[in-house]
Formats: C-alpha cells, structure tokens, sequence
C-alpha cells in the first residue's frame, strides 16, 4: 500500500454539514465527503485490491467506491484531516492477516489430575453410602 499515491487517488467534497454551528452552517461548507475507487487505484497491489473488496463489501458501493463522510468539526481542513485518517485506518484494518490459531494440547498432568480427583470423590461418596449386611 503506498499511501502518497493513494493521497492523490482521493476524490474529497465540500458540502454543507447540519448539527452545531448556528448561522454558520448554513454558509460554510465544511462537511468532507472522501471518496476512494478501489479498483482504479495504483496505490494498491492487485492482491490487495481483492482483499479490500472482499473485506469491505458492505462499505462500497456497486462500483468498488468507498466513500466516507466527515463533519465531526466546524473547520473544513480538520474534517479533511480526519477522513483521511479514516480511510488508511479502514485500509490497515482491512489488510491485515489475522494470525492462524494454534490448536493447543491438554498436558498429561492435567489429565492424571483430573482422574485421580474424580477417584478420591467416587472415594468419598462410596463412604457415604448405607452398606447392606445381607
């Protein structure tokens, strides 16, 4: 992933946000919406692109778009800086191989333990039974 590539691949939006604000949202665009085509990208290996689509299917849309939305804060470059960040901590998240688990082995003195409790229980219950003299 070659992340100065994948700046410049970036497609970013201004638009109009709601919430806080007062008068000024409705003058000041400061809303970012980011958008990143997968599969046009030279940031990304082939491999990766396939693993990204693979991944993030509910995220993109039909054309393999991802596309996020920004409007945390008043300021224009703070929304922009924070999309950005978005999307390479969705990218990583998406990227990383997950380890394969290792089956571990129950050690065999874990299993004599096991069994000699199980004896001296039998052992104490067998004691606490009635005998029967006939």
């Amino acid at each position: 992933m070659n992340k100065e590539k994948i700046i410049q691949e970036i497609t970013l939006k201004a638009v109009r946000s709601s919430g806080a604000g007062g008068q000024n949202v409705n003058k000041v665009s400061s809303k970012i919406v980011l958008s990143f085509a997968i599969n046009e990208s030279f940031g990304l290996e082939e491999s990766e692109k396939v693993r990204l689509s693979h991944k993030l299917t509910s995220r993109l849309t039909q054309s393999n778009v991802l596309i996020l939305n920004c409007d945390e804060d008043r300021s224009q470059l703070k929304n922009k800086s924070i999309a950005i960040k978005r999307l390479f901590q969705i990218l990583q998240n998406a990227l990383t191989i997950p380890k394969e688990r290792k089956e571990t082995v129950v050690p065999k003195s874990v299993i004599r333990k096991r069994i000699k409790d199980k004896k001296t229980l039998s052992a104490t219950k067998a004691l606490r039974r009635k005998t029967d003299f006939e």
